[in-house]
């Protein structure tokens, strides 16, 4: 073992082209070896052997060593298991920017959609407080005039592209990211700054298997990898009371709407 050490190339057992041409430190295959002045370099792809073999001077170390990327980090849990926080105290402590994968989604289409979506946020629709009976039959059809106006001008500014549609639907449904979109998306991490060059811990993905065999294609290797495991009743303590509270507030309001147009009947009748 001391004895290969010693024979290794300047990237260890990293393959130099990958980290040359992408920055990233890429482990290389063991099958995949080419030897330039006594030392062994390992490669990811028979492609990357090829491009070294043909310009070896150009992935090897000079005068001072080969610098080596910043910090990558994907950090994995279930929803309510604390990810988000971690990240945060991981980012800062580090000074690396923490990147919530499914929020930045949200961001991506919520100029079109207006609201979060997706089932975190799903939630009963809240009766209009100055809602009154109509008494005019000529008000009734005014309002329900300017009502599809208002939905046809709406529906013509929420047209989402493509990209957008698939968004939504991971989002709300889980579909899968095509690799288009996910290029779109995560590449600039990897390889534009000021992510390159500082660093990122990026929360809540991969989530599918889909999604690491997405990294794993494009060549996108993470440093660390962790995974926060937690007790089911754990999550519910931190879930439910705010959510049981949230909706409290919605059946109270719900009751007090019902006594405000009860009592506007009553009037009505009078």
């Amino acid at each position: 073992t001391k004895e290969n050490k010693r024979h290794m190339g300047d990237t260890k057992h990293f393959c130099p082209v990958s980290l040359k041409e992408n920055f990233v430190l890429y482990p290389g295959d063991t099958e995949l070896t080419a030897k330039y002045r006594e030392k062994i370099y390992y490669f990811s792809t028979s492609d990357y052997r090829d491009k070294f073999l043909e310009n070896p001077e150009e992935y090897v170390a000079h005068n001072e060593p080969i610098q080596a990327p910043p910090l990558r980090v994907c950090l994995l849990g279930t929803h309510g298991s604390g990810k988000t926080t971690c990240a945060r105290q991981i980012a800062d402590k580090l000074g690396i920017f923490h990147i919530q994968f499914e929020e930045y989604l949200q961001e991506l289409i919520l100029p079109k959609t207006k609201k979060k979506i997706g089932p975190h946020f799903d939630e009963e629709p809240e009766e209009d407080e100055n809602k009154m009976p109509i008494l005019s039959q000529e008000l009734e059809d005014l309002s329900q005039t300017m009502t599809e106006t208002e939905t046809k001008k709406s529906k013509q500014e929420v047209e989402l592209t493509d990209e957008e549609k698939a968004i939504k639907a991971n989002l709300m449904d889980n579909e899968v990211l095509p690799p288009e979109v996910l290029d779109n998306i995560v590449l600039d991490w990897w390889r534009k700054e000021p992510f390159r060059s500082t660093g990122f811990i990026l929360d809540g993905f991969p989530r599918t298997l889909d999604e690491a065999q997405y990294l794993s294609t494009r060549g996108l290797c993470p440093d660390v990898a962790i995974f926060i495991q937690v007790e089911e009743s754990d999550v519910l303590d931190r879930l439910l009371p705010p959510r049981l509270e949230k909706w409290k507030e919605r059946q109270c309001k719900k009751m007090q709407n019902k006594k405000i147009l009860k009592d506007l009947k009553a009037k009505i009748r009078v």
